[in-house]
C-alpha cells in the first residue's frame, strides 16, 4: 500500500508563494546542475497548430532531493477568448528512492509560474548590478506582473515600466501594480522607450519576431528573456549576442529552442560555441558580472530541475502544514519477482 497526497491550486497557493524562499530553491537547482550528478532529459514537446496548443512534459532528478517530479505544461494560446487560462498542467511528484507516486500537483500551472519568476529573479540577482533600481518589462500577462515580483525580493527597485502590443492591457497591469507594490509603474507605448536608463529588462511575450534591438541597449544593463521556450519564439534581436555576455539556463535547450537557437541560425553565434550556464554562475564555477558596464543576457527556457525543486518545496510544506487529501493505493505485488 502506497499513499498518494493530492494538492489542489487552492492548497498550493497556501503552502507556496513566490518569495524568497523559493528563489533560494530555485537557486540551489541550478547549482546542481552545475556541481551535481543530475539528470535531465530534454524536453518532450506535442503541438497542436489547430487550436495554438503546445504541451511541454519536463522532468530532472536532483541529487539531494527526496523525489523527482514529472510536470506536464499545456499552453493553448486562443483559451483568453473562450473566457480560459492559457496556461494550465500539473506535476507528479515520485520517490527518488523508489519511484512510486508521492503526490499529485494538481497546480494548473500556478507552481510554473512561481519557479519560472523565482529563475528570473535568480539570473538577475547574479547578474545584474547591486544597485539596479528601474525594470522594463515585456508583457502584460501573468509571468509579467511575477517577473516584477520577483525582482524586487532581489534588486531595489524603485520603479518600473510595463511595454506589451496591447496598450490598454498594459495600462490596467501597471496601475495595479503600482497599487500592490507601492513604487511607480508606468505603460510606455513604444518599446525602445521602455529600454531606454532601464537596469532590468525582462521579455515575456510568445513573440515570434524579435521585440527588443541591439541598438536599443546601453552600457550595465541586464536582460532576462523568458518567452522563447519554442522553436518559433524568438524576443531578442539576434545581433544582441554581440554586445552582451550571455548565459543560459541549458545550453543544450538553449541551442535547439531559446534565443541562442535564433541566433545560430542567422550566423550571430556558433553551434558550438561556449557559453557559461546560470547554474555555473550560481555555484561560482564561472564569473557573474565582470563590471558595472557589461551587458548581460540571461536565456531561460525552463528546465526540469526548477519543476523538481519547487515539486519538493510544495509537498514537503503541505505535509507540515497537514495540506491535501491522501489516498491509498493498493499496490498489487504479484508480478514482483
Amino acid at each position: 500500500m502506497s499513499r498518494i497526497s493530492i494538492l489542489t491550486e487552492s492548497d498550493l497557493r497556501s503552502i507556496v508563494q513566490l518569495d524568497k524562499s523559493a528563489v533560494d530553491c530555485v537557486e540551489q537547482a541550478f547549482a546542481a546542475l552545475a556541481t551535481k550528478a543530475v539528470a535531465m532529459p530534454p524536453i518532450l514537446r506535442l503541438d497542436i497548430p489547430e487550436f495554438r496548443g503546445e504541451v511541454d512534459v519536463k522532468t530532472a532528478y536532483v541529487p539531494g532531493f527526496d523525489g523527482f517530479a514529472i510536470k506536464v505544461s499545456p499552453g493553448f494560446f486562443d483559451n483568453p477568448r473562450l473566457g480560459l487560462p492559457s496556461l494550465n498542467g500539473l506535476m507528479i511528484l515520485f520517490s527518488a528512492r523508489t519511484g512510486l507516486v508521492e503526490a499529485l500537483l494538481l497546480d494548473n500551472g500556478y507552481l510554473t509560474d512561481v519557479r519560472t519568476a523565482a529563475a528570473g529573479a535568480v539570473a538577475a540577482r547574479h547578474l545584474s548590478r547591486n544597485d539596479s533600481s528601474l525594470a522594463a518589462i515585456f508583457g502584460a500577462g501573468m509571468q509579467a506582473r511575477l517577473q516584477l515580483e520577483a525582482l524586487m525580493l532581489v534588486r531595489p527597485l524603485k520603479s518600473a515600466r510595463i511595454w506589451a502590443r496591447a496598450h490598454a492591457k498594459a495600462s490596467r497591469l501597471a496601475a495595479e501594480l503600482t497599487r500592490k507594490f507601492g513604487i511607480e509603474v508606468s505603460a510606455v507605448a513604444d518599446p525602445r522607450d521602455a529600454v531606454r536608463n532601464a537596469d532590468i529588462i525582462v521579455t515575456t511575450t510568445p513573440a515570434e519576431n524579435p521585440l527588443l534591438m541591439v541598438d536599443w541597449l546601453e552600457p550595465g544593463q541586464h536582460l532576462t528573456a523568458m518567452g522563447s521556450d519554442a522553436e518559433h519564439k524568438n524576443e531578442i534581436d539576434p545581433a544582441v549576442f554581440a554586445k552582451a555576455r550571455y548565459v543560459a539556463d541549458r545550453i543544450t535547450q538553449t541551442r535547439v529552442l531559446g534565443e541562442l537557437h535564433h541566433a545560430i541560425k542567422a550566423g550571430a553565434a556558433m553551434a558550438d560555441q561556449h557559453f557559461d550556464e546560470l547554474g555555473a554562475v550560481v555555484a561560482g564555477k564561472a564569473p557573474g558580472r565582470s563590471s558595472a558596464d557589461e551587458i548581460t543576457f540571461a536565456d531561460l527556457t525552463g528546465t526540469g530541475v526548477q519543476d523538481t525543486a519547487i515539486a519538493n518545496l510544495a509537498v514537503s510544506r503541505a505535509r507540515d502544514a497537514g495540506y491535501g487529501q491522501t489516498v491509498d493505493n493498493k499496490i498489487d505485488k504479484g508480478d514482483a519477482a
